[in-house]
């Protein structure tokens, strides 16, 4: 898998502008903490991802839990994605933004029956089952509403991605899946095969998220292969394998992601077996894309470093505290070189509170806006409330133009939606 050619992050220029637009400017039009994406590298990515796998029939469909904003979902549509996603919400705006139903394909293990209704009454591609119970629920409800759905086992293959915990997904410690022991998957591809309401899809496979080596994904992949094949060896239809997504990026260079070696391992797998493959990317395609930009409210000097106190929090970007995640960090005042060691706090009242810890920065006062690369993957999408704060706003720039893709609500919005009985 590749990876840029430098550990230094200061070989990364300091990006001041996207396109015409500074982002100083763009902060005090829309106010801070905002999220900035650029959505002419968004389709870039996703071009480069399809061109990686274009010598196989393929399909790729976006991973909308990373980012779910319906702009950027019609920006991928345009240029040929299909969606992922693990919920009926995520449904709901992948229909909005014009992706068609087919072009859908359904994860996630706790799938209720309002969700599994509405996937089946829109008639979406695939329905990935993780469980036999989720299976027979699936049974029931397409022959006691007399709905179709295709349908494709996702099967864990036992396989450590190597990367956070928290994130890992093909272990069978984990809750994804379905075993290949004891003959548990077969039989119930057995019973979708049998079932008159059911159209097998398939299988599918997701091992986890932020993978930086191709070894796990070859090793996965080669199971998933290997059972494939027994299946049809069967004489069961096996049309499609869902090869997931999980392509880590470099947060440290932000860098563009290469596909290219990625697309050489699959191509060398699957070329020629028959089979037509689903890809879900997600962080690769827009991480890169998106920056947080964050005013500086104080610099307050500690007996051992500096705390360089911001107006975005945990709730405006979670992946630090939660993933203990790295994001570079510019200052986008230029203050000199001299670095001290720093830590990047918000103002929400955890000690968990943090964008950066133990990080050696330029020169910062009050005033200054700070931005915070890599964060159009798991950054708006995971935002909350927490001590009553508005969500960041959302603006993209796209063939050079500034548009607002959600603003950020007021207080007094916020509290309209509590309900008090006790008036």
């Amino acid at each position: 898998m590749s990876s840029p050619n430098t550990d230094d992050i200061d070989a990364v220029s300091n990006q001041k502008k996207l396109g015409k637009h500074l982002y100083t400017d763009l902060a005090d039009l829309y106010k801070t903490p905002l999220y900035v994406y650029d959505g002419d590298q968004i389709q870039r990515n996703f071009k480069a991802f399809q061109k990686a796998v274009s010598k196989l029939n393929s399909k790729v469909y976006f991973a909308v839990k990373a980012n779910s904003s319906v702009a950027i979902l019609s920006l991928l549509k345009s240029v040929g994605a299909g969606a992922d996603i693990v919920s009926g919400g995520e449904l709901q705006r992948a229909l909005v933004a014009n992706i068609k139903a087919n072009d859908i394909i359904f994860s996630g293990v706790g799938k209720t029956d309002e969700e599994l209704l509405l996937a089946m009454k829109h008639s979406i591609g695939q329905i990935n089952v993780e469980s036999g119970a989720e299976l027979e629920r699936i049974s029931e409800l397409a022959f006691a509403n007399n709905l179709k759905c295709s349908v494709a086992l996702r099967i864990n293959v036992d396989v450590d991605p190597g990367s956070h915990e928290k994130i890992s997904t093909g272990q069978k410690s984990t809750k994804f899946g379905i075993g290949l022991n004891e003959g548990q998957a077969e039989d119930y591809y057995q019973k979708i095969i049998s079932h008159p309401n059911l159209n097998p899809a398939g299988l599918a496979v997701h091992i986890g998220s932020q993978l930086t080596r191709l070894e796990p994904f070859e090793i996965a992949y080669k199971v998933l292969l290997n059972f494939s094949n027994y299946l049809r060896g069967k004489g069961f239809d096996v049309p499609c394998l869902d090869l997931g997504g999980g392509f880590g990026i470099d947060y440290k260079t932000n860098t563009n992601p290469d596909f290219s070696e990625y697309g050489k391992m699959v191509s060398s797998l699957f070329q020629n077996q028959g089979y037509k493959l689903g890809f879900e990317p997600g962080r690769s395609i827009v991480a890169n894309s998106g920056s947080l930009i964050t005013k500086v409210i104080y610099v307050k000097n500690g007996i051992n470093k500096r705390f360089i106190i911001v107006d975005a929090g945990m709730n405006d970007l979670i992946r630090p505290t939660l993933y203990e995640a790295y994001h570079r960090i510019d200052n986008l005042q230029e203050r000199g070189d001299h670095r001290e060691l720093s830590d990047i706090v918000g103002p929400i009242c955890e000690t968990g509170d943090y964008l950066a810890k133990d990080r050696m920065m330029p020169p910062v006062e009050a005033g200054d806006y700070l931005a915070v690369r890599g964060v159009g993957a798991y950054g708006a999408v995971m935002m909350s409330n927490y001590n009553t704060r508005p969500e960041a706003s959302e603006v993209i720039c796209y063939e050079g133009e500034i548009h607002l893709i959600r603003p950020r609500r007021t207080v007094e919005q916020l509290i309209k939606m509590d309900v008090n009985p006790f008036e």
